[in-house]
């Protein structure tokens, strides 16, 4: 692309992020009234709540609705750097400065040679169609921090495992971004970074790994790929409850521990998948850490007993890199995800009461957001084994092969 093209595309991207996060901060805010459920009130209610107990040096043991490592602490203590502003309002402007941060790595990844402004404008598209929630969550908070670390992976394995340590004490799931990581330094840095916040932690604050026994005890939430089998068999006879169970509406009845069973077993497959294809991949170039990154999240996600909407952004944040290499391949599942993140915004919280009451038009909505999860998922795996598997021929030394310019090693 000419500076000529580039100008105009950044012209556009900023124009549309400008826009839409305008809009995005007006509802938060409730200038406007977004239709559906309150999505702010985990802000003002859940977090404020947990603010007034972490600030005094504590997690909150008693709440079963803190599931969550114990560096999560530092988000929710986040408002607090704006004390000028009330707990919400501080909350939502630290989401945007996170959703801007995302947008300033991705232009510059972007305009660097070999690379793409496609994965800005994925960023810039797929936020605000999550609506809303994606303000009102301190996932955005964490997925910053995610896209950074592959950001700095190929050259900086250092600084690339200190994030990802970081990020995994913060919300466990950018453990996963080390998947596709083939130096010792990446891996060694994020179990030292991990470690060290851990202990931290554990030492200058009671319970910091009181959330583990809390999320063992979760059912089936109502959003999930498994609910669909109690959405469908509610029309036919089942008679289980939906209520809010650890924070989140779930479903409680006969045969919801085997379908919260079968979800771990489904997990365990795909981390099977997972370790089998790093154990036969020996193409590994410079988008192929992304390209892991993105398909394990996917997996993890579709095969979890929640599927909450602010999931969703993670995804949004990881395909975004994914698209920032010009030679990267995961066009097809990005796009499939950005239609995630819209039939996501109609399922929650626009028709949320559908889903709670499983009527035809919720029961359609999941079979269509998890539908198309689903396909994300299948493609990115096929798209990944192909670029790395069976699409790279086999050179007689493969560590050798890997420093090459055709193939050169992804951190």
């Amino acid at each position: 692309m000419d500076r000529t093209g580039v100008k105009r595309a950044l012209v556009v991207l900023l124009g549309i992020w400008g826009i839409t996060r305008l809009v995005l901060l007006l509802f938060v805010l409730k200038v406007f009234v977004f239709p559906g459920a309150d999505v702010t009130t985990d802000v003002s209610v859940i977090y404020q709540g947990w603010y007034e107990v972490l600030r005094h040096g504590t997690f909150p043991l008693d709440d079963v609705t803190w599931q969550y490592p114990p560096a999560a602490a530092l988000a929710i203590l986040s408002p607090g750097l704006l004390p000028f502003l009330d707990y919400p309002t501080a909350f939502f402007v630290l989401a945007f400065l996170a959703d801007l941060a995302v947008l300033a790595l991705l232009l510059y990844t972007g305009l660097r040679p070999g690379r793409t402004l496609r994965g800005a404008g994925v960023w810039v598209l797929g936020v605000p169609l999550l609506g809303p929630t994606v303000y009102s969550r301190y996932d955005l908070m964490v997925t910053a921090v995610a896209v950074a670390a592959l950001l700095a992976g190929a050259r900086h394995p250092r600084i690339m495992g200190a994030l990802v340590g970081f990020g995994a004490m913060v919300k466990v799931w950018p453990a996963l971004l080390l998947v596709g990581a083939v130096r010792r330094w990446a891996w060694a840095s994020a179990a030292l970074t991990a470690g060290a916040v851990g202990a931290l932690f554990a030492v200058a604050m009671p319970g910091a790994f009181s959330f583990l026994t809390f999320q063992r005890d979760r059912g089936t939430e109502v959003e999930s790929l498994g609910a669909l089998v109690f959405h469908i068999a509610r029309h036919y006879g089942w008679h289980g409850e939906v209520l809010l169970n650890y924070g989140s509406i779930e479903f409680l009845g006969p045969q919801v521990k085997a379908v919260s069973t079968a979800a771990l077993l489904l997990t365990v497959l795909a981390f099977g998948w997972l370790l089998l294809w790093r154990l036969s991949a020996v193409g590994f170039r410079s988008h192929t850490l992304a390209d892991a990154a993105f398909t394990a999240v996917l997996m993890f996600t579709v095969t979890s007993r929640v599927i909450s909407p602010q999931y969703l952004v993670w995804l949004v944040g990881l395909a975004a890199v994914c698209l920032c290499f010009r030679a990267g391949r995961m066009t097809v599942p990005a796009v499939l995800l950005l239609l995630a993140a819209f039939v996501t915004v109609l399922e929650f919280p626009v028709g949320f009461s559908h889903i709670v009451v499983s009527d035809w038009y919720g029961v359609t909505l999941l079979l269509l957001r998890n539908g198309l999860l689903v396909a994300a998922t299948v493609t990115a795996a096929r798209v990944l084994w192909r670029s790395t598997v069976t699409d790279t021929p086999v050179a007689p030394f493969p560590a050798q092969a890997t420093r090459t310019k055709e193939t050169p090693v992804s951190s």
